[in-house]
């Protein structure tokens, strides 16, 4: 994937109309097509895992790493959020995801948040069983779909188990408007190979300046996959790492982004579909496991079987989220044509005004 997609974006948005970014309420426009400044692909340094805004900050089982994904219509969103902190080394001890509730509070009052939904939560490991490797077990993953919303409109939530009591201060979020010919966010960004590292603080907080109303990640999240199990990174792991016995992963990259990105996508949606640096193989040829385990997924409610596609209305734009690399035959008969039937299904439905389709590989079209 190419590095830089939401900076190429903006920049031609910006050379084209002025200083302001213009919505999608002012099109159509004629596509315009800058060449890439090669000043803005300098080395890529990563954020040490020493820097503030990926430290852990809260204590206990309180939450952490909070984020807002669409469900497939706009009367539904999902909460998700992580409790406990995650272990690494040769004893690890996975916690049981049920000894932590999963409530979020929420409603369009700030100060009277008078609606409650449940969900469910799980953990992941990364194992590795060879000598001098360390496993990694994460914190209590949640998530809860709010149902039953307005749209348009802007709830205020929080998450957490009020039992303990741990919940988490109070955030906001705006749904997508309801779906129509001329109904449509005004500002989508797309973005791709975020990784974690200083041109990424740059990207992201260009973007919240832009206030979007939903956030589409097309691969190519963390980069945890270029560390070794000891927190050693590099830019080439081949070079670096050629003699490994399997391809090792760092996996508290995936918590220090979390960490970074929650004061944009804990009130921005955020829609995410895999690239090749999520394929994390671990022991038992287990793959995607970090991928599959942190985000939440509108795959039941678009009628998909899987974590590798989905589908999602953002008002009169019907997305479809196709993921590049995983071997669809290998699926089995009964998935693959089922990922067939679910594509044919929305783009043969008469109340989709602009279909996009998005991809790791060729992004959206």
């Amino acid at each position: 994937m190419s590095i830089g997609i939401l900076l190429f974006l903006l920049v031609s948005f910006v050379l084209a109309r002025g200083k302001r970014i213009p919505t999608t309420l002012e099109g159509p426009f004629k596509p315009v097509t800058v060449p890439l400044d090669n000043s803005f692909r300098g080395g890529a340094v990563d954020l040490p895992e020493t820097d503030p805004r990926v430290q852990r900050t809260v204590v206990g089982f309180e939450p952490e790493q909070i984020s807002v994904s669409l469900s497939s219509t706009y009367d539904s969103v999902w909460i998700s959020w992580i409790t406990g902190e995650y272990q690494i080394g040769d004893n690890i001890k996975p916690f049981n995801p049920d000894m932590i509730a999963s409530v979020v509070y929420y409603g369009r009052v700030r100060f009277a948040l008078t609606r409650q939904a449940t969900g469910h939560s799980l953990i992941y490991s990364q194992l590795y069983p060879y000598e001098g490797l360390q496993n990694y077990t994460s914190g209590i993953i949640h998530h809860v779909r709010l149902t039953g919303l307005q749209p348009d409109t802007v709830y205020y939530y929080k998450c957490g188990d009020p039992s303990i009591p741990a919940m988490s201060n109070a955030f906001y979020f705006k749904t997508m408007p309801v779906s129509g010919p001329r109904s449509y966010p005004k500002r989508i960004a797309l973005v791709g190979d975020t990784g974690l590292t200083y041109n990424t603080t740059s990207t992201i907080g260009h973007l919240m300046r832009n206030s979007p109303d939903l956030v589409l990640l097309v691969g190519d999240v963390t980069y945890a996959n270029l560390y070794l199990t000891n927190g050693t990174g590099s830019d080439c792991y081949s070079c670096s790492f050629a003699n490994t016995p399997i391809h090792e992963t760092y996996q508290p990259r995936w918590d220090y982004w979390g960490r970074f990105m929650q004061p944009l996508v804990s009130k921005v949606p955020i829609m995410v579909v895999e690239g090749n640096h999520e394929l994390e193989l671990q022991a038992g040829n287990v793959t995607f496991a970090a991928y599959s385990s942190r985000f939440a997924f509108p795959s039941e409610e678009s009628e998909s079987l899987s974590t590798f596609y989905y589908s999602f209305n953002a008002g009169g734009i019907h997305f479809i989220m196709l993921g590049a690399y995983i071997d669809y035959n290998k699926l089995g008969k009964h998935k693959t044509s089922a990922s067939l039937r679910f594509v044919n299904l929305y783009i043969c439905k008469d109340m989709i005004t602009l279909l996009i389709v998005c991809s790791s590989l060729s992004n959206c079209f």
